[in-house]
């Protein structure tokens, strides 16, 4: 997206605010459909990436179902137009109850855990069938805060359990038609899930009546120049390839799942932010911007790097600067950058900020959060008003002391 298009976008809908490219987002789910074409491939996208109603509507136009993590999210799916059977629900350490309400709204459950399942099979026995997510015991990710299927991760059923797990199913006569497996975010190379594969293949011997294999997401998205990204085109080729001739050992053609989140949104959003004040130290030269980690977690949360740009002034002298927040704490975008000159009042743009950014945020300093804009074609269309006052009020009971 241009400079100066970003520019008038924050001029006409003022600052902080996210700015997402739906265009960007299908090209995304093109990629992935393209590079595993030949087989019956099944896209969910993960909600909690991004999780305003318009951008869901958008996934759904252009073909792709949902995965959510929890029944709150699993509604906002149903407003946005998906069909119930389009939902995977993946939760992670919730009650019954709420899988008893996934149920009752007709998705398809998928469940982490032995406890819950033997609850699940004792109410529903083979009457409601269920995938089962299994945890493959593979170091993959990132970030060890985005890795998921370690052995000492909370996600999953443990491979090594897996006679007990059949047990509960057999005495249950649970009805299971898939296998779910998911090693973490910004998996690198086609290895970890090529090694997945081979885990959740051998696993499926086990389970006749299964429908599709989901091998949850993890792509990796460029961050800084020069990243090393996900081959999704070398990987569409290597697991396609061993899927066919699972396959085939099956007799019969299942589906094969992912569930892309920061693959799909991430390089199609931007965060774009005013410079309130320049400021000097003996050691460093500042940038404070009129936002904070209340709006953008994931530099404080993960280390993550997020590209930072002078969209006001690209073409000036690049100087060092240390981009912040105006949180009352260390809230800090990026140390030491190389930016065209900054001068108060600026638009700052982070880049590849449409997953994990809004979907984060958070009132923390009573801070209001952004706007957001969805932008299709040459089209600009505001999808979430900037909150106020009003807003963080608005559920909190006020009580008249005498």
């Amino acid at each position: 997206m241009e400079n100066n298009y970003l520019v008038e976008l924050a001029q006409k809908y003022g600052t902080p605010l996210y700015v997402y490219d739906a265009d960007k987002i299908a090209q995304q789910i093109t990629r992935l459909n393209n590079a595993f074409s030949g087989i019956n491939l099944k896209l969910k996208y993960a909600t909690k990436a991004l999780s305003n109603i318009s951008v869901l509507k958008w996934v759904r136009k252009n073909g792709a179902g949902l995965d959510v993590v929890s029944i709150q999210e699993a509604y906002l799916g149903l407003k946005a137009g998906f069909e119930p059977k389009e939902i995977l629900y993946t939760p992670n350490g919730v009650s019954i109850d709420e899988i008893i309400e996934a149920v009752d709204l007709g998705l398809t459950i998928n469940i982490d855990n032995i406890s819950i399942l033997e609850q699940f099979g004792h109410r529903y026995k083979d009457t409601v069938p269920v995938c089962i997510r299994l945890n493959p015991h593979i170091m993959a990710g990132g970030n060890n805060k985005i890795s998921t299927g370690h052995i000492d991760s909370k996600f999953g059923i443990s491979i090594l359990q897996m006679r007990h797990l059949l047990r509960v199913i057999e005495s249950n006569n649970i009805n299971v038609i898939g296998l779910h497996i998911h090693s973490g975010s910004d998996i690198l190379d086609s290895e970890a899930f090529l090694r997945g594969a081979e885990i959740i293949f051998e696993a499926a011997e086990d389970f006749p009546d299964l429908k599709f294999i989901d091998f949850g997401s993890g792509f990796k998205v460029a961050y800084k120049p020069g990243d090393v990204t996900t081959d999704i085109e070398e990987l569409g080729k290597e697991l396609t390839a061993r899927f066919k001739e699972f396959c085939k050992t099956q007799g019969k053609e299942l589906e094969l799942w992912f569930e892309p989140g920061k693959f799909l949104v991430s390089e199609a959003g931007y965060f774009l932010s005013k410079v309130n004040v320049i400021k000097t130290t003996p050691a460093t030269v500042f940038v404070g911007l009129d936002t904070g980690m209340n709006h953008l977690m994931r530099p404080m949360m993960y280390d993550a790097y997020h590209s930072i740009e002078n969209i006001s002034n690209p073409s000036s002298t690049h100087r060092v600067y240390t981009v912040v927040g105006y949180i009352c704490e260390t809230d800090t975008f990026g140390t030491d950058r190389k930016l065209s000159e900054v001068r108060e009042g600026d638009i700052i743009a982070i880049k590849n900020a449409g997953a994990y950014g809004f979907s984060m945020a958070s009132n923390y300093n009573s801070r209001y959060r952004p706007a957001e804009v969805l932008v299709q074609g040459e089209k600009d269309y505001l999808i979430r008003k900037r909150e106020s006052l009003d807003d963080i009020l608005r559920n909190q009971v006020i009580i008249d002391f005498e």
